[in-house]
């Protein structure tokens, strides 16, 4: 990883800013019908992208001829399919990959296809790159939340995230801290193909970050900052669906050792608040004073959510939040240290020699 640093070209003026048709996007798609439409809608309307880039990856719905529909209004638009998965890798870091085999221009916009762009999200991007002469720029997206579990949840991890990897410290060179979020990550061609793209990065549950430690650690700057008002996501819409996903990430993310879960359950939960309404029962002084100081932490929840660009209306949402972030952590370190993760009806094997799929339940 770190013997690319020699080897990867310096920025200089021949990656020009903003300039039009110098983006491909790619999109990977497994049964995405319900939101592909949005997504390609967003992309098309911005000049900057020359290319879009579907990847069906074995999908059983309509997604492909959603695609294949919009494809007579759309002329730089064109699906792809991912095919068979090979051993050793994830079911989306292949179908980017065979996106990127595809791909003509010179920079690459890895995105979801629930992502909803503003129109000058790629331009915006484009023009970070240029000012902070950024071999990667990436956007955490602004977080659409429509039922009470994932007004409970969702801000709740995003708000953990934030504490261990902040854009100050991503953004600094000399920090070793990398991160980047795959809803919007953008990267020069060269400097992808020089920390060996996907294929590097095959079996990362989370080859997002994965890629972003690869380019810093090859000596490229790397920008990380807010999508609010960028780009938007609404990640899930199930409740089974949010669970399975932040199942299968919250370990790696928290930084997946069981020591970082015991400690991450430790300053979650309002242990005092709770010890103190337990004892309330017999003396009902403590059960006042443990409300007021669960109070007091359901406040200063509210202005962390009010400073990261949440509602700070979701402060009603602490009591679940707390509740289920906890149980979905432990939920996800048993899921990893069993070896077993499931996502989209497969099922992956993971292990000290990566990932394997080992079943896909139709």
């Amino acid at each position: 990883m770190h013997n690319n640093a020699h080897h990867l070209p310096p920025i200089g003026p021949a990656v020009a800013a903003a300039a039009s048709g110098s983006v491909t996007a790619i999109v990977p798609a497994r049964n995405e019908e319900a939101v592909i439409a949005a997504c390609i809608a967003s992309l098309a309307s911005q000049p900057e992208i020359g290319e879009i880039l579907v990847v069906n990856d074995q999908s059983t719905d309509g997604t492909a001829s959603v695609v294949t529909n919009l494809m007579g209004k759309i002329s730089n638009l064109r699906l792809l399919e991912a095919g068979g998965l090979p051993d050793g890798w994830l079911g989306k870091n292949h179908a980017l990959s065979v996106g990127v085999q595809q791909a003509k221009c010179a920079w690459l916009l890895f995105t979801d296809a629930d992502a909803e762009h503003q129109r000058d999200s790629v331009s915006g991007a484009l023009r970070i790159a240029q000012e902070h002469t950024a071999a990667l720029v990436s956007f955490s997206p602004e977080q659409i939340t429509g039922t009470w579990y994932e007004k409970s949840l969702i801000p709740y991890v995003y708000l953990r995230l934030a504490k261990r990897f902040s854009y100050e410290q991503v953004n600094d060179p000399n920090s070793p801290v990398a991160a980047a979020n795959g809803q919007f990550l953008m990267m020069r061609r060269d400097v992808y193909d020089a920390i060996g793209g996907h294929t590097g990065v095959a079996g990362e549950v989370l080859e997002d970050v994965a890629l972003a430690r690869r380019v810093k650690a090859a000596g490229q700057r790397i920008w990380f900052g807010s999508g609010n008002g960028i780009v938007r996501v609404r990640m899930y819409r199930s409740f089974q669906g949010m669970w399975q996903g932040w199942k299968k990430n919250l370990y790696r993310l928290m930084g997946g050792t069981p020591w970082a879960v015991v400690r991450e359950t430790e300053s979650s939960l309002p242990w005092i608040p709770l010890l103190l309404i337990g004892m309330g029962l017999k003396y009902p002084f403590l059960l006042f004073l443990g409300f007021l100081l669960l109070i007091a932490r359901q406040t200063s929840y509210g202005l962390d959510l009010a400073r990261n660009h949440f509602p700070f209306s979701f402060i009603f949402c602490y009591v679940p939040a707390v509740a289920l972030y906890v149980a979905v952590l432990w939920a996800s370190y048993r899921s990893h240290v069993n070896g077993r993760i499931q996502w989209k009806g497969r099922e992956y094997s993971v292990g000290a020699a990566g990932i394997d799929e080992i079943s896909e339940p139709s």
